[in-house]
């Protein structure tokens, strides 16, 4: 297919406070979500003056992207949707079929797989296309990358930065904690082949969590979860980021460095969960903390992009480190393989055909 354009499709986020409630409801609109439980939230974003970072973050990434592809001899141009907010992927998919955009290529900032990691990104492609009508543009989706060399390299380097963060004569002892957004139990369970127990968000993440701890010279880790929205009756998966810091205290441990290697951006989860909770339940346990850099503004995201462009375009190396399997890589918002993406959408928060890559 001749590929005219690229779509960054993201999640969204507010830009002004009086922005903030009108974009939780469209992040839970249906779910039945309590309005203090999202007026609790917006309190999230009114501590960084109801704005959120994702969008200027997408922002610098288009720019890198875009530089990434003058400098491979490629006039590909990049457009910006979002599902949440503003700009919402339906007007972005009229404008680029107004431009003459007939087929382009999607690139989800989720590097996983399942229902929120990549099936729902499907349902937002199929969305827009459908706002737009029978002569929507055709719109294929990247494989995911969470064990892409260049993400896994971008961590790395993060890594050791936020390790020479701690202070010197705590440094040779400081825990390695991996974080990824938490999910339900069954969510997580309905994606992956059911011969291999689902599980496969949760498998990637910690396969991705094994490659850039051995990247980084540790032997030992541990892949806890963050930012959990569920009523407590329904399980999650465990343990807590904050509940993992006091359990690490009470065995001795006063240096962590933490690794959101579920996210690919310092959006408001990340510095809010990580950069104020877990952060502030540290120094109360005298525990030093630093926090790993994410992989969104590093050249190399930008360039892996650019290289996924290329495995689709012309049929380059596909560079992956993992046993875990991956997938993706649909069009116009088909169902990527049984083994990853549910047909059906489980509880939440928050190559072509679905073939492992």
């Amino acid at each position: 297919m001749d590929y005219q354009a690229l779509l960054v499709l993201s999640f969204g986020g507010p830009e002004r406070p009086e922005d903030v409630m009108p974009f939780l409801e469209n992040v839970t609109g249906g779910r039945g979500v309590p309005r203090e439980r999202l007026e609790e939230v917006a309190r999230h974003y009114l501590h960084f003056g109801g704005v959120s970072p994702i969008n200027r973050l997408n922002r610098d990434l288009i720019a890198a992207i875009e530089t990434e592809l003058d400098g491979a001899g490629s006039r590909l141009p990049v457009y910006f949707g979002n599902r949440n907010w503003h700009p919402m992927v339906e007007d972005t998919v009229a404008r680029m079929a107004a431009d003459g955009v007939t087929s382009a290529l999607v690139f989800p900032t989720s590097a996983w797989g399942g229902y929120s990691g990549c099936r729902q990104y499907d349902e937002d492609i199929a969305r827009a296309r459908a706002a737009f009508g029978a002569d929507a543009p055709h719109l294929v989706k990247l494989r995911q990358y969470f064990d892409h060399p260049l993400f896994v390299d971008a961590f790395a380097d993060a890594i050791r930065a936020a390790v020479l963060e701690i202070p010197a004569e705590r440094r040779d002892r400081a825990r390695l904690v991996f974080t990824a957004h938490s999910i339900p139990v069954s969510a997580d369970i309905a994606a992956g082949p059911p011969a291999d127990g689902g599980k496969l968000y949760s498998r990637q993440v910690a396969e991705a969590a094994r490659l850039c701890a051995a990247a980084t010279g540790f032997a030992d880790f541990d892949l806890v979860w963050q930012s959990r929205s569920g009523p407590p009756q329904v399980p999650w998966l465990d343990p807590d980021i904050v509940d993992h810091l006091e359990n690490l205290s009470g065995k001795g441990v006063d240096a962590v460095v933490v690794c959101p290697v579920g996210f690919v951006a310092d959006h408001l989860e990340v510095i809010w969960d990580l950069d104020n909770e877990a952060k502030v339940r540290a120094a109360e346990l005298g525990m030093a903390f630093a926090r790993a850099a994410t992989p969104g503004t590093d050249p190399r995201f930008a360039r892996m992009v650019v290289e996924l462009i290329g495995e689709q375009v012309s049929g380059g190396q596909v560079r992956r480190m993992g046993a875990v399997p991956g997938y993706g890589g649909t069009a116009d918002g088909q169902s990527c393989a049984i083994g990853c993406c549910a047909s059906t959408r489980p509880a939440r928060p928050s190559g072509t055909g679905g073939r492992p890559v």
